[in-house]
Order: C-alpha cells, then sequence, then structure tokens
C-alpha cells in the first residue's frame, strides 16, 4: 500500500457515490483506480509514468477525466465532508505567491528590528 493509497474507512465513505454502470465490458476496480489518480495528483507524474500497481494509465486518466466532466469529484467531496460533519477548507499551494525577494531576505535579530524602527 502506498502512501496515497485509501484506508478501508476511506474507501467506504467514497464508494456509495461513485458510478457503477457496466457498459458490458467487465469495470477495473474502483478503488484501484482512485488511488491511481491520486497518485498521479500526489507526485505530479504524467499519466503515463503511473506505477503499474494501478493498472494502464489510459483506464486513469479517462476515468479521472470523465469523473471531472460529471461532477462525480463533487459528490466525493460532499461525502467525505458529511462524513465528518465538518466544513472542508483547502488552500492549494501553488496559488500561494512569495514575492522573488522574500526567499533571499536577511533574518532579522531583535537588535536589527529594533534599530529599524528607530528607537533610542
Amino acid at each position: 500500500m502506498s502512501r496515497s493509497d485509501m484506508s478501508d474507512l476511506e474507501w467506504q465513505f467514497i464508494k456509495c457515490v461513485l458510478p457503477n454502470k457496466s457498459r458490458g465490458v467487465k469495470r477495473v476496480d474502483d478503488r484501484r483506480v482512485i488511488n491511481g489518480i491520486f497518485y498521479a495528483l500526489r507526485v505530479g507524474c504524467p499519466w503515463r509514468d503511473l506505477p503499474d500497481q494501478y493498472g494502464p494509465y489510459t483506464t486513469v486518466y479517462n476515468r479521472f477525466n470523465r469523473w471531472s466532466n460529471a461532477g462525480i469529484w463533487d459528490d466525493v467531496m460532499d461525502a467525505v465532508a458529511d462524513a465528518c460533519n465538518a466544513d472542508l477548507v483547502m488552500i492549494d499551494g501553488t496559488s500561494v505567491r512569495v514575492h522573488h525577494s522574500a526567499a533571499t531576505l536577511k533574518k532579522m535579530t531583535a537588535d536589527d528590528a529594533w534599530a529599524a524602527r528607530g528607537a533610542d
């Protein structure tokens, strides 16, 4: 089991909201596919570079794409929120920007901060 794989409890909350219509072809295990989706999103790898344990990358990508267009991920988030009885607040780290000079600033000591304020 990978770090990004769902626990049994998490799977119980999610599986009830997933579509389960079969189109004649035997359906690939939803849990394995979702674990593959989580892995790709967490690691940031291209779909083509998914490990074999998650099945064919085309299946993982196609299911992610179809469920995104159909709004299934919204249903999944609602199921998780209902299970926790809490409001969810998320911050995406890619949208939080820091000015480029903030990364190279010298750390101030207490004496430097006091001098910068102009106190005697």
